[in-house]
C-alpha cells in the first residue's frame, strides 16, 4: 500500500537505518552495562568477553549506531528539503546492507578473535591503521567505511543538485562531507608518537566537536521547522550562526588535545581560549530551540519529537558545554587528562549532542514511515517517559563519574608526596562505579521504554485532535503565537 503521508516514496528507505541504528544503540548499551560491572567485579565476563575487547565493542557501536542514524537522516530530510526524490533509492538499500554487515563482522572479529590476530589476518602489516583508541577497526573494514560514505555522499549530494537548495541541506552536506573527508586521517599511523597523536585528534576531534556539530544544528533545525510552523528564514540565521561559531571553536579548540603531546607550547592558550568557547554555540543552540518553541505558529501532533529536539538542545550543552568547560583550561586539564572526569563528559556530551538529536529524527519520521502523522497518545506517552528515564539514568552516571573523577585527581594526581597508585585508587572509587552501573540500569530501562512506544497501538493524534485539546497535554506550553 502507497503511503500517503510521505511526501516521496524514497523516503522510506531510511527506515532500514533507523530500524538498524537502535538495534545497534540496545547493543550498545549493553555491552556498556557489562564494562560497568567489570570495573567492580573484575572478572565479570572473563575470559569470553574481557575488558578490552568489550570497550572495543562499546566504542565502535555507538560510532557506527549513531552513522546509521546521520544516513537514515539524511535519507528522510533531503528528498523533502530538495522537492525531489532521492537519486538512487536502490543504491541506498545496497549500501546499508554492506555496511550492517561489515560492521556485524568486524564486531564478531573483535569478540572472536585476539585483536593481533586479528590485525595479521587483516592485513595490518600492509598498512598499519589498528591499534588506536576508537579506530581499531581492521583495515578491511576502513576502507568499506570510505566505499558506503562515498557512495552514500554521491546520492544525497546529486539529490540535493539535482533539486532546490535550502540552507538546512547545504549545512548538512558540509557536514557530512566533513565527516567523510576527516575519517581519511585514520589511514594516517606514522611512527611519530606525537604526530600519530595529533592526526588521531583529528578524526576524533574534528568529528564529534567539528562537522558533527553540523549535522546536529540541521538535522535540529530541520524537525523544529516542521514542528513548530516558524518561518524558515528566522531558523535560517539561528542555524548559520550557530554553526559559524560551532567551527570557530571547534577547529581551534582542537588544541586543547595538543597541551601535554609534545607539540609547541602555544597550543596551551589557543586551546584553552577557543575550547573555553566551544559552549556558546551549545548554549545558543538551547536558546534557539526554546525560542522557536515559544514562537511557534502550529501545535504538532507529535509532541513526543518536541520533546526530543528540546532535550537535545539542553542536554547538549550541559553535555558538550558544561562538562567540556570544567576540564578544558591547560591547568586543570594537567589533573584531570583521562581521568573519569573525561568519561563523565564523554558520556553526557555524546547523550545530549548525538543520541538525543538521532532520536529526535526518528521520532519524528518513523510515524510518518508508518503512514501516520505521530503515533497515539499512550506511544507518544511512553516516549516521553523513556526521555526522562534515560536522562535521569545518564545524569546518575555522569555525577557519579564526576565525582569518582575528583576523587581521583585529589588521592592520585594533586599531592606531591604520599599519592596513591592508579590500582589503590581505583579501590577508593568503588562505590561510585556501583552507582555508576545503577544509573546504566536505569538506562538501559529507559532505552526499553522507548523501543516499547513502537508497539503500543491507539488512534494516531492528528491536526484536528490538537486543536480539540485531545492530546490530554503531552507537551505544557505557552498558546502559540505568531513569529
Amino acid at each position: 500500500m502507497t503511503n500517503t503521508i510521505l511526501k516521496y516514496q524514497s523516503q522510506s528507505v531510511s527506515k532500514l537505518y533507523f530500524i538498524a541504528a537502535l538495534g545497534l544503540f540496545t547493543a550498545q548499551i549493553v555491552f556498556g552495562l557489562g564494562l560497568g560491572l567489570q570495573y567492580v567485579i573484575g572478572d565479570f565476563l572473563f575470559p569470553y568477553i574481557p575488558f578490552n575487547q568489550a570497550r572495543m565493542v562499546h566504542t565502535n557501536l555507538l560510532i557506527v549506531w549513531l552513522l546509521f542514524g546521520f544516513m537514515g537522516a539524511a535519507y528522510y530530510m533531503v528528498p523533502e528539503e530538495s522537492e525531489t526524490e532521492l537519486h538512487s533509492p536502490l543504491l541506498a538499500k545496497i549500501l546499508f546492507w554492506v555496511f550492517l554487515v561489515a560492521g556485524a563482522l568486524t564486531i564478531v572479529g573483535y569478540l572472536a578473535v585476539p585483536y593481533a590476530k586479528l590485525a595479521e589476518l587483516t592485513g595490518n602489516d600492509v598498512l598499519q591503521t589498528m591499534g588506536r583508541e576508537f579506530l581499531e577497526q581492521p583495515l578491511p573494514t576502513k576502507l568499506g567505511i570510505v566505499v558506503v560514505a562515498l557512495g552514500f555522499l554521491y546520492n544525497i549530494t546529486m539529490t540535493v543538485l539535482k533539486g532546490r537548495k535550502t540552507s538546512i541541506s547545504l549545512v548538512l552536506l558540509v557536514g557530512l562531507w566533513g565527516l567523510a573527508i576527516f575519517f581519511l586521517f585514520s589511514f594516517v599511523n606514522p611512527h611519530n608518537l606525537v604526530r600519530d597523536k595529533m592526526y588521531w585528534w583529528f578524526v576524533v576531534h574534528l568529528w564529534v566537536e567539528g562537522v558533527w556539530e553540523l549535522i546536529l544544528g540541521a538535522l535540529l533545525a530541520y524537525v523544529l521547522v516542521k514542528t513548530t510552523g516558524v518561518d524558515r528564514e528566522i531558523i535560517d540565521k539561528w542555524l548559520y550562526v550557530i554553526i559559524a561559531f560551532a567551527l570557530m571553536t571547534g577547529i581551534l579548540g582542537t588544541g586543547h588535545h595538543f597541551y601535554f603531546i609534545g607539540l609547541p607550547g602555544y597550543w596551551q592558550w589557543i586551546g584553552s581560549i577557543f575550547s573555553a568557547m566551544e559552549p556558546i554555540p551549545f548554549f545558543m543552540m538551547t536558546v534557539f530551540a526554546f525560542n522557536m518553541v515559544q514562537r511557534r505558529r502550529r501545535e504538532h501532533p507529535n509532541q513526543a519529537a518536541v520533546l526530543w529536539a528540546v532535550g537535545t538542545s539542553v542536554m547538549g550543552f550541559l553535555g558538550a558545554g558544561l562538562w567540556g568547560f570544567i576540564h578544558t583550561l591547560s591547568p586543570v586539564n594537567y589533573y584531570t587528562h583521562g581521568t573519569q572526569v573525561t568519561a563523565a563528559h564523554g558520556h553526557l556530551a555524546f547523550y545530549g549532542a548525538y543520541v538525543l538529536v538521532v532520536i529526535t529524527l526518528i521520532s519524528y519520521a518513523m510515524p510518518t514511515l508508518n503512514g501516520r502523522i505521530a503515533n497515539s497518545r499512550k506511544s507518544q506517552a511512553a516516549e516521553m517517559w523513556s526521555f526522562w528515564i534515560m536522562t535521569i539514568g545518564m545524569a546518575v552516571m555522569v555525577l557519579a563519574l564526576t565525582g569518582a573523577g575528583i576523587l581521583q585527581v585529589w588521592l592520585q594526581r594533586m599531592p606531591t608526596e604520599g599519592a596513591l597508585g592508579f590500582m589503590a585508587t581505583q579501590d577508593q572509587l568503588s562505590l561510585f562505579y556501583w552507582v555508576r552501573v545503577g544509573g546504566g540500569v536505569v538506562f538501559l530501562l529507559g532505552l526499553l521504554t522507548y523501543l516499547s512506544s513502537f508497539f503500543i497501538g491507539g488512534e494516531p493524534v492528528t491536526e484536528e485532535s490538537v486543536g480539540n485539546g485531545a492530546t490530554g497535554g503531552l507537551l505544557r506550553a505557552q498558546p502559540a503565537r505568531r513569529a
